[in-house]
């Protein structure tokens, strides 16, 4: 009998299964990719009597594949914070699912666990831009500010490693990475021991350059769209400036546009941290588009709806309103 482990390959699917698998080790076949490659399910060549964990992907999205898979007796344990849709109601699926602003899936696990490899959750809550929530771990796992510092470090270089809109854009495969990270129990020996944490580092800070660099397409009391130019730097920090903006900004909504080579876009949405709701209201009126209430995105954006996203925008986060497109 097989197992699967399928995980968004960010900071917060990376840690969530590293922790996962530290307390309960297991031979697995790894899925995984960039950030946006999130239908992952799919992929998994499982028969009857295997099994599968997921984590970090969005079950709505993946609903097919997972019930198929659940119709043949394949056991699923499933933790995640994105927006699920109804849940199948059978014996072999296991959820472990909170879409609340204030969670990610490493969270998640980390309650699971207890808090039995809390630094690597502290690391993810960073990566996925909850502070707040990162803090208050911080404070549970009684961290001085430079270990909080590290780990902040950590979690915001290995989630700016996943953006892209496919691995080669990336600085290392999500694969590559979650196996240099696998040998070790705690993130600051993996700090101190791996090069590939300050080479991430330096490549974030480098990106951020470039895309501070560029002046907003719109700039409201509201919010702000900003669009990057078609380059691998560009999409790989799309995430990442966004967020940058949202911590800057927590009053204002932030949407962060990359040019894709067909001309069309890839979104990255935050919503005001302030008032964390919005996002994925907004990001699944159009094709591809998924995510939670902070932070959402969009796949693919055809160029000619950019205007139909603005006005959407502007009606999600400036007058508080439904959106349809």
């Amino acid at each position: 009998m097989a197992h699967f482990d399928v995980f968004n390959g960010d900071a917060d699917g990376i840690c969530a299964l590293h922790q996962l698998r530290l307390a309960r080790p297991r031979e697995a076949t790894l899925i995984t990719g960039a950030k946006r490659d999130i239908a992952l399910v799919g992929r998994v060549p499982a028969r009857p009597g295997d099994s599968l964990t997921v984590l970090d992907i969005s079950f709505d999205v993946n609903r097919a594949a997972l019930t198929a898979l659940l119709a043949k007796g394949i056991e699923v344990e499933y933790f995640d914070h994105h927006h699920a849709g109804d849940l199948p109601i059978c014996t072999n699926l296991v959820a472990h699912i909170d879409t609340t602003a204030q969670v990610c899936t490493s969270v998640l696990v980390d309650r699971h666990l207890a808090g039995r490899y809390r630094a690597w959750a502290i690391a993810a809550a960073w990566g996925d831009n909850l502070p707040d929530t990162a803090r208050a771990l911080v404070q549970q796992a009684g961290l001085d500010a430079a270990q909080a510092g590290q780990l902040r470090e950590l979690g915001e270089s290995i989630n700016y490693n996943a953006y892209g809109d496919c691995v080669e854009d990336l600085v290392i495969a999500p694969l590559d990475l979650y196996a240099a990270l696998k040998p070790y129990a705690s993130p600051f020996d993996f700090i101190a021991a791996e090069p590939i944490v300050g080479q991430l580092a330096r490549c974030r800070r480098d990106d951020l350059e470039l895309a501070q660099a560029i002046a907003p397409l719109i700039a409201l009391q509201y919010g702000s769209v900003c669009v990057l130019p078609d380059e691998p730097w560009a999409r790989r920090v799309r995430g990442v400036f966004a967020n940058v903006l949202a911590n800057e900004e927590p009053s204002r909504a932030h949407a962060v546009l990359s040019v894709n080579p067909d001309g069309n876009y890839a979104v990255s949405v935050r919503a005001p941290l302030a008032q964390p709701r919005g996002a994925d209201e907004l990001c699944r009126a159009f094709p591809g588009g998924n995510g939670r209430v902070s932070a959402a995105g969009i796949d693919c954006l055809d160029s000619k709806r950019l205007d139909a996203f603005v006005a959407a925008f502007a009606r999600v986060f400036g007058r508080s309103k439904p959106v349809s497109a």
